[in-house]
């Protein structure tokens, strides 16, 4: 009877290593496809910002007169250049960096994402710290911000003239 029972739980064993080892072998290509798709999106992002900077300049090129540069929420991120006013960029990223560029103004050090989102008056929970640090680490991405080995962002040695924005972060 003992034995009978052994035997019973031998297979029961045996059964749930195969269903773990064929759950593991569905997990690592479903991790495979995140990936894929993440990479996908990074790449199409970044091709969209280079043809925005690309028009933004062809643009500028062609008119005389300064051109409306006022930015669509959710816009993307063209690359720093000298000469490209900040008013590009969404009110959400002028407002990190007029938090950022004070900040340096005053000769204090880099701020982490939820100190950046306290001086922009946003509650401290972890969505909106997240939203925070995503906008700064795409300025990072684009060179209008650096990011310090401490993980904290800081506006760097250029100066960015930063109107005075909204808050909707």
């Amino acid at each position: 009877m003992l034995e009978a029972r052994e035997a019973a739980a031998r297979v029961r064993v045996e059964g749930l290593r195969e269903e773990a080892t064929r759950v593991a072998e569905m997990l690592e290509a479903a991790e495979i496809e995140l990936d894929r798709r993440v990479i996908a999106r990074e790449e199409l992002v970044e091709a969209l910002a280079v043809c925005a900077a690309e028009t933004t300049a062809a643009t500028m090129a062609k008119e005389e007169t300064a051109p409306s540069l006022a930015p669509a929420p959710g816009s993307t991120v063209p690359p720093w250049r000298d000469g490209l006013p900040v008013t590009v960029l969404a009110p959400d990223y002028q407002r990190i960096l007029g938090v950022l560029e004070e900040r340096r103004g005053t000769g204090q050090g880099p701020l982490r994402a939820k100190e950046i989102a306290v001086k922009l008056g946003l509650e401290t929970t972890s969505a909106k710290v997240e939203g925070v640090r995503s906008k700064a680490r795409r300025l990072v991405e684009r060179g209008w911000l650096l990011l310090e080995a401490s993980g904290a962002f800081s506006a760097g040695q250029r100066p960015v003239a930063v109107p005075d924005a909204g808050s909707s972060v």
